[in-house]
């Protein structure tokens, strides 16, 4: 197949719409639904990120994209107790790749709401079971089980998108898009993420542990993959906060660290005490918690939480919750690129960040760097911009 031919495009007055190769056949099958074009972009910039991260880790990996951008990402390790319940998984064995997919879709359910899934291995009917009991729009993977896309068909009534992927397919250096009427070409970003990045420390602290530095790459990854500007926050093997598409850094650097605090709060003992009312799906009880951690709701806002529960929650206080933040450490920062200002650094430190990595080259580098030292933190500068538009 060279070409195929889409619903229609971005928005639903822009039709036709195809995709298609001009020189050899198409590295994709569509197993089941009708993928549109959306979708596709999503489809094969989240494949990217997954394929990367199993290279670079040699564990299974997987991907909750939105609108071109990571929603979440992580690798297969497995679980704390706390996350467990946290991401609506307990009390179930999990193979890698279930895991990495629980990791990555519990990384920002908010924002995880009717994602596109990427995994970088052979979908097992572990990970197909998760998949079937949440919102997305498909997933795409190199192989499907046979129970495991035999379970998949028969989400949204048939109608869900399955896309199989040659995993060796290499496409050429070489990139062209058009815009206006007007040709774009360039090489693609084959840059390879790897340990060199973490070399050049140009902090006091120089001591970033084992398990940090792998944080780190895998943040660096998603962020080679998330639209600019961007910032990525990430502990033990996942992405916990990732601000994208911002054009302010700060901005950037706020919306991340905001998300790693939600994902942080979700695993306060209060929330795992909320008792929902029976027949609440998922999705349903993400937006219960999510007004929960609000101190500042509306009240029709409050009617909605109260209405949802079977008796009045405790609220978590201000102190409470700042407290069970100062909790959260050894948190690894990646931008794709340089930090302009010090507050940046500022408002990491109270997320819980300890160790950066950024391209460095800013005229306020020394600002930065003196910032960090403040607060005791460990920051590469890798040398390497990792825009994406």
């Amino acid at each position: 197949m060279k070409h195929f031919h889409l619903r229609y495009g971005c928005n639903p007055h822009q039709a036709p719409s195809r995709i298609y190769s001009k020189q050899q056949e198409l590295p994709i099958h569509i197993l089941n639904g009708n993928p549109g074009y959306i979708n596709l972009l999503d489809a094969l910039n989240a494949w990217q990120l997954v394929k990367e991260l199993r290279e670079l880790f040699q564990i299974p990996s997987a991907a909750s994209f939105k609108h071109v951008s990571p929603a979440g990402a992580a690798i297969g390790i497995p679980l704390s107790k706390e996350l467990q319940q946290a991401y609506f998984v307990e009390n179930l064995e999990l193979t890698p790749l279930a895991a990495a997919y629980a990791r990555a879709r519990g990384a920002d359910r908010m924002s995880s709401f009717g994602d596109w899934i990427a995994l970088s291995d052979k979908v097992d009917i572990v990970t197909a079971k998760l998949i079937a009991s949440e919102v997305s729009d498909g997933v795409i993977a190199p192989e499907f089980e046979p129970e495991a896309l035999e379970l998949l068909c028969k989400k949204r009534k048939g109608q869900y998108t399955i896309i199989q992927i040659d995993a060796h397919y290499v496409p050429d250096e070489l990139e062209c898009k058009d815009v206006f009427g007007i040709t774009f070409e360039q090489k693609r970003n084959m840059y390879n993420i790897n340990g060199s990045l973490l070399a050049n420390l140009v902090t006091e602290n120089k001591n970033i542990p084992d398990d940090a530095r792998k944080d780190l790459l895998l943040a660096l990854a998603v962020t080679k993959y998330t639209q600019s500007n961007s910032v990525v926050l990430a502990k033990e093997g996942q992405a916990i906060g990732i601000g994208a598409g911002q054009q302010s850094r700060i901005h950037c650097t706020r919306l991340a660290a905001n998300k790693a605090d939600i994902w942080y709060l979700r695993q306060h003992p209060k929330v795992f005490h909320l008792r929902f009312k029976d027949g609440l799906s998922r999705s349903e009880k993400d937006n219960v918690i999510d007004q929960y951690l609000n101190n500042s709701l509306s009240p029709n806002e409050e009617r909605y939480l109260l209405a949802s529960l079977m008796e009045k929650p405790e609220k978590i206080s201000s102190d409470e919750k700042k407290d069970w933040l100062s909790r959260l450490t050894e948190v690894s920062l990646s931008s794709d690129a340089y930090f302009p200002f010090r507050d940046n650094i500022d408002r990491a430190e109270r997320t819980g960040v300890t160790y950066l990595v950024q391209p460095g080259g800013s005229v306020r580098d020394d600002d930065v760097i003196r910032a960090c030292n403040e607060y005791g933190m460990s920051m590469a500068f890798s040398g390497i911009r990792l825009f994406h538009h």
